[in-house]
């Protein structure tokens, strides 16, 4: 029922952002060099790595570390990475990711390879069960502000509550958050 879910909401999702997507990705080629697309390694269900894809809006050569690890993250910024991040712009090509199977709209967020400390506190509470998610139940309760503990613990919540009631009540509280920009840094 989710995956049948997540398909119907991409197909529209698509259909209704192509014209963003579109001009985000014309914005990211004309503003810096290099590929329009940053295809990220991420940690899928039962901790299988996945190529996971956003608006690049980091310069070539920045770390594939978590934003907060970076030393000066505005540094790294191409011209329009900061808009792209803070209005959520960069996240819309992991509608593929979700078309795919790779993703669900809604999950615990999927760690990047490297992030070992939330891979093991995953692992050990049973969340690399889940599908990753474009957002999830830690993310309209604090999203990048939570430190991984926290995190983790919401994403047991997750585990432990999900259904598709849940699923549409998290992606109405992501859309509030994105529109009202609220716990969102670079």
């Amino acid at each position: 029922m989710k995956r049948l879910f997540d398909l119907v909401l991409v197909l529209i999702a698509i259909s209704i952002l192509i014209i963003p997507i579109i001009a985000t990705a014309i914005l990211v080629k004309l503003s810096s060099k290099g590929p329009v697309l940053y295809w990220s390694d991420r940690v899928g269900k039962n901790n299988i790595i996945f190529k996971m894809p956003k608006f690049r809006s980091m310069k070539i050569g920045t770390p594939s570390v978590a934003t907060h690890l970076l030393v000066d993250p505005d540094s790294v910024l191409t011209p329009v990475g900061g808009f792209l991040r803070k209005s959520s712009l960069d996240e819309l090509p992991q509608l593929w990711s979700i078309f795919m199977g790779d993703m669900s709209f809604v999950g615990p967020r999927p760690a990047l390879f490297n992030q070992d400390d939330l891979i093991a506190l995953r692992t050990e509470n049973s969340v690399h069960t889940l599908v990753p998610g474009l957002t999830g139940w830690a993310q309209v309760n604090g999203r990048d502000e939570l430190p991984i503990p926290k995190k983790v613990a919401l994403d047991v919540e997750y585990l432990n509550n999900h259904s598709l009631s849940i699923d549409i009540k998290i992606i109405f509280l992501t859309f509030i958050k994105v529109i009202t920009k609220d716990s969102v840094s670079h």
